[in-house]
């Protein structure tokens, strides 16, 4: 008896658990079949797949093809280049560097003067006039002191490695003034191309000092002289280096060249105008002047004597 009143309570906890396990997979069903229901979407899934309504963008989405090539009504216009115009009669031109003339400057005239440079003969030129104290007439040309004051500083482009030292120039005033001076100093910047800084000798022939500035119109000159080229060797100049300047051409120089023993030899010339032998290359020989227009003179007999001016019988024709 015992042992049958043990047994039935067992029997009934095992109806019992069978009959949860029953009703928890119906449970399990009737949710699976719910999810899977098109138009039954849990809030939590919906929720979590849709943005909040104050972040949603108002524009469609676009795929990433879309965004890199807009349509063609969309295309923007090509920015104009950012380049410098190219001057026109309205447009002022920069201040030219000093390889590059001045669009005012005239053209040269072909066949003149192969070997010129910026000044070109035969041609005028635009520009203004300032006056400055010449003291002695020396300047940067390294001509020396002198009693004739009629002399000028040519502007810094024009002026060119010193190729425009001892350059007859004719200056003529708005008024029907005139004066020629020669070349003897370079005006730095910011003097402008055209500019020329006369000796207040020279200016006063044109107006008085106290205009200060005023404008004018000049010339290359060849002018008549008596006088014959000199030459002298720079301080320290000997057979192992030397420079070497000539003084008192009646045309601007174009190159000075020494003798050696394969031929001529052409010299570097400097701003303070000395042509150059750094290693003493024609030092004591002869030499060979050359113009503008092309025109030689052979020098011999020129000794080196530093600092001395030696004069010579040559001289280049007028033109």
């Amino acid at each position: 008896m015992a042992s049958h009143s043990r047994r039935r309570p067992l029997r009934e906890r095992r109806t019992a658990l069978v009959l949860a396990v029953a009703v928890a997979a119906v449970g399990v069903l009737l949710s699976l079949m719910m999810a899977l229901r098109p138009d039954s979407e849990p809030n939590a899934v919906r929720a979590a797949a849709e943005p909040a309504a104050g972040n949603r963008s108002s524009a469609p989405a676009t795929t990433p093809a879309e965004k890199a090539e807009p349509s063609p009504k969309q295309k923007p216009k090509p920015k104009p280049s950012k380049a410098s115009p190219t001057p026109t009669a309205t447009t002022p031109s920069a201040r030219p560097s000093p390889t590059s003339p001045p669009r005012s400057s005239p053209r040269p005239v072909s066949g003149t003067a192969p070997l010129a440079g910026r000044i070109q003969p035969q041609a005028s030129y635009k520009g203004v006039a300032t006056h400055y104290d010449a003291a002695d007439g020396d300047g940067a040309c390294l001509y020396g002191p002198s009693p004739d004051l009629m002399v000028a500083a040519m502007n810094h482009t024009d002026y060119e490695t010193s190729k425009a030292c001892g350059a007859h120039i004719l200056v003529r005033a708005a008024n029907g003034a005139s004066v020629t001076v020669r070349i003897t100093n370079e005006c730095p910047l910011p003097c402008a191309p055209g500019q020329l800084d006369l000796s207040k000798e020279a200016f006063a022939k044109l107006a008085g000092l106290s205009a200060g500035r005023i404008p004018i119109t000049w010339s290359l000159l060849s002018p008549s002289t008596a006088d014959t080229v000199s030459i002298r060797y720079k301080t320290g100049s000997s057979r192992h280096w030397c420079g070497i300047q000539a003084l008192g051409h009646r045309n601007p120089l174009a190159r000075l060249e020494v003798k050696t023993g394969s031929g001529w030899s052409r010299l570097t010339r400097t701003e303070y105008n000395y042509f150059l032998s750094p290693g003493g290359t024609g030092c004591g020989g002869a030499l060979r002047l050359t113009d503008i227009y092309g025109e030689q003179l052979t020098v011999d007999g020129v000794t080196i004597r530093p600092d001395a001016v030696q004069p010579t019988r040559v001289q280049f024709a007028r033109h």
